[in-house]
């Protein structure tokens, strides 16, 4: 399941709608396992290396494809869980105009249910919602966990340079895209730390973009284990005050049943504080 950046529908609460950002999508993360080596993208020797430590720093290749269950906010305004096995999908939110949606669905299929304020959802709205929510994973799916997808089949990782930055030295990969996906022009830098081996900003030109756009930079803050993996929790756009955060996250041992049978809310209460970490276990 490899899709590639577009738009969200607006009427999911994008990122433009609740921080005015201008965030793109990107590679949609498989329900299933990592990509063994044969499924990989392409990658010169020295871009592989840096990507396989990078990955070792998160916790491993076998410590991710043990990761089922996971869960985490986007901005504050929709809320995520997801069963990486069985392709199962919960997406709940409030729109623009203040009014909840709620999505669960089948990420293979992208088959499922949708309801808007309160009531079930028919017909070309049911449709609507159904098309959003899978939009809404890509999005942020590759926000939490592009660091995991470097070696994705239809990527091409390139070593660029090495680069100090903040009193550390980076090495710099570019990934572009063989074809796959729904913008495969969008280009992406990241910056993998040569001390932690974790990625601490990335940037990206979008293919509706001019060739010599400035890329838009983000820190990627926050990083600690949750499970047996590393996630970063919040984004900070480089030259801004602008703030993407995705807590809270959890990679708990399971999902309750009702996540994917039961209409009834469970994203965080308004006044709730978002929680920044913690395993869920």
């Amino acid at each position: 399941m490899t899709s590639r950046p577009a738009a969200v529908a607006p009427a999911l609460p994008t990122p433009a709608a609740a921080l005015t950002l201008t965030l793109s999508l990107a590679l949609a993360l498989a329900a299933a396992a990592p990509a063994g080596a044969a499924e990989m993208g392409t990658a010169d020797e020295r871009a592989a290396a840096v990507a396989a430590r990078a990955m070792e720093a998160l916790g491993g290749e076998q410590a991710w494809a043990g990761t089922r269950y996971l869960s985490f906010g986007f901005a504050g305004r929709r809320w995520h869980w997801w069963d990486r096995e069985t392709g199962q999908h919960r997406v709940e939110g409030t729109n623009q105009d203040g009014q909840s949606w709620l999505v669960i669905h089948d990420l293979d299929s992208r088959e499922g249910e949708a309801w808007a304020a309160g009531e079930k959802a028919t017909g070309e709205q049911a449709a609507e919602l159904l098309e959003n929510a899978y939009a809404a994973w890509v999005n942020d799916t590759y926000w939490l966990l592009a660091p995991y997808k470097l070696r994705d089949p239809g990527v091409t990782l390139a070593y660029d340079r090495e680069e100090s930055l903040d009193g550390k030295t980076y090495d710099v990969l570019t990934l572009s895209f063989a074809g796959v996906g729904l913008t495969p022009g969008d280009r992406y830098w990241v910056w993998i730390d040569r001390d932690s081996g974790l990625m601490d900003r990335w940037a990206y030109v979008l293919q509706n973009q001019p060739p010599d756009s400035d890329p838009t930079a983000w820190k990627w803050e926050g990083w600690q284990r949750y499970g047996d993996v590393m996630l970063a929790p919040r984004r900070v756009q480089v030259g801004s005050d602008r703030v993407l955060d995705l807590s809270p996250i959890a990679v708990p041992d399971a999902l309750p049943e009702a996540a994917f049978t039961s209409p009834e809310p469970m994203a965080p209460a308004p006044e709730e504080e978002p929680a920044a970490g913690g395993s869920g276990r």
